[in-house]
């Protein structure tokens, strides 16, 4: 009895370091960009774009394992029969509340800005809110925190601003789930892609120079938007990410809600070990295109040094592209916040990305 006790205890001890081994080897993976497996699973170094085109592959896919899959356009998408609901013309800019069609039977209500003066086509921006019940009102400039008004300035500052409302915030309601989605983070991807669609139909956008910028809830969407969609030409995201292994020490239950993808607790235990991707991932995913990071020091919901790693890990992808200097990373001394400097500093990068006279 004491052998097959030893032998036991022999075998649970081994089943551990083999598991300890196996997780410190995908956590290592998705902190290490200059890879890729093959079909064997055999890791190769990457040295050509070629290359990390296959890594870009797989990441894509796994990040649709929690997401679910994008759905396929030729397939899902409908006209967009937009439908101005009220206009309001001041000095400057002329805002439009508006609906458009995303799918059948299924509409978004969203602000559209359009500077008072244009000469030609100017570049649009896809602007999205942050967890709040008032939804596009915020970066509107309606209600919210004034340091939150982005698309407000921005089509002061000669941009056309598109801000969609997120589902079940502001007055777009809908179930995604009874829609065949299985998080809501692809339902909203799959709308802010409509909503590219609806600035590139605008004759006064410039449809070759779209960007898209957001804070928080937005700052993530903003990620997962561009990642998935390359006619996204600059990313602007505030306070939107950290890595998994350092959001609230490890503890994934508030990525795991409704709002956002369920199979991070019915799939992955809310464990980011058992997570097939990382925002480290993310970020390489969008190189070589301009990336700027608003990443405050206190910030309770999104660590720090967490946003390093992730930042450090996807530089090489952009070193690759020999485009280092398009990531930049701005780290204020706030808490969560997109203060005045760091969105000035924002403006001024999607000038440089963006404006033709730049």
């Amino acid at each position: 009895m004491k052998n097959v006790f030893k032998l036991c205890l022999v075998f649970v001890l081994l089943l551990a370091f083999s598991n300890g081994f196996a997780q410190q080897q995908s956590r290592a993976y998705k902190f290490d960009l200059t890879q890729y497996r093959d079909t064997l699973g055999k890791t190769n170094l990457i040295k050509t774009v070629g290359e990390w085109e296959k890594r870009r592959q797989q990441i894509l896919n796994e990040i649709q394992l929690v997401m679910g899959p994008l759905p396929d356009a030729s397939k899902k998408r409908v006209p967009l029969d937009m439908k101005i609901i009220e206009e309001v013309k001041t000095d400057k800019v002329r805002r439009m509340k508006i609906t458009f069609a995303v799918e059948k039977e299924d509409r978004v209500s969203a602000y559209l800005l359009i500077p008072s003066e244009i000469k030609g086509r100017v570049p649009g921006i896809v602007c999205l809110h942050q967890t709040i019940a008032i939804g596009k009102e915020e970066p509107t400039g309606l209600g919210g925190n004034p340091n939150l008004y982005y698309a407000l300035e921005l089509a002061k500052r000669g941009y056309v601003t598109i801000v969609p409302d997120y589902p079940n915030f502001g007055e777009y309601k809908v179930d995604p789930y009874q829609e065949g989605y299985v998080s809501t983070t692809m339902k909203g991807i799959w709308n802010h892609k409509v909503a590219i669609d609806l600035l590139q139909s605008l004759k006064e956008v410039d449809p070759k120079r779209i960007g898209c910028i957001g804070h928080s809830l937005g700052g993530h969407n903003s990620l997962f938007l561009a990642v998935f969609d390359k006619r996204i030409k600059v990313v602007v995201t505030s306070c939107g990410f950290t890595s998994f292994y350092k959001y609230y020490k490890g503890d994934l239950t508030g990525w795991s809600s409704k709002k956002y993808m369920p199979r991070i607790e019915t799939e992955y235990e809310k464990n980011p070990e058992n997570m097939p991707f990382d925002f480290s991932e993310i970020l390489g995913a969008l190189a070589p295109r301009p990336l700027f990071i608003n990443a405050p020091l206190r910030d309770e919901n999104f660590e720090n040094s967490g946003v390093y790693d992730c930042v450090n890990a996807a530089l090489p992808v952009y070193k690759l592209f020999k485009a280092s200097h398009k990531v930049i990373l701005v780290t204020p001394d706030c808490a969560h916040s997109f203060p005045t400097a760091s969105r000035e500093q924002a403006y001024s990068f999607l000038d440089k990305a963006l404006k033709l006279n730049k």
